[in-house]
């Protein structure tokens, strides 16, 4: 497949909470040990599914997002936005070797591009 969805993402003013309300119901390990405060979540799936995170909502908006991966996120931002799409987010940098992006669909629907930069 070319572009796999990579990565779940579920943000929260209640992120805390919902750690311990996923964790609780589905046995995923998370571990919010990192300076953001992001839980990575380890859904012990032994190879099938993807992995995610919770973490806390940008503005104060909660929402699900999935990710993505492409091999140029700007190109994928400007096709989306020829059809109809809005970047919400510019191609962003969260740590060395992973750049993100976000774009909405044309019903408001928050979309994420991931790229893992080869080091």
């Amino acid at each position: 497949m070319p572009n796999p969805v990579v990565h779940f993402e579920i943000q929260s003013s209640q992120a805390d909470a919902l750690k311990s309300f996923y964790g609780d119901l589905f046995g995923w390990r998370i571990d919010s040990s990192n300076p953001m405060n992001y839980g990575i979540v380890d859904t012990d799936s032994e190879g099938e599914g993807i992995g995610g995170g919770i973490g806390d909502a940008a503005g104060g908006v909660n929402r699900v997002t999935f990710y993505v991966q492409v091999d140029d996120p700007q190109a994928h931002l400007d096709k989306a936005e020829s059809m109809g799409g809005k970047t919400i987010m510019p191609v962003t940098a969260v740590m060395p070797d992973v750049v993100i992006a976000h774009f909405s669909d044309p019903e408001g629907n928050v979309i994420g591009l991931l790229k893992a930069v080869e080091q």
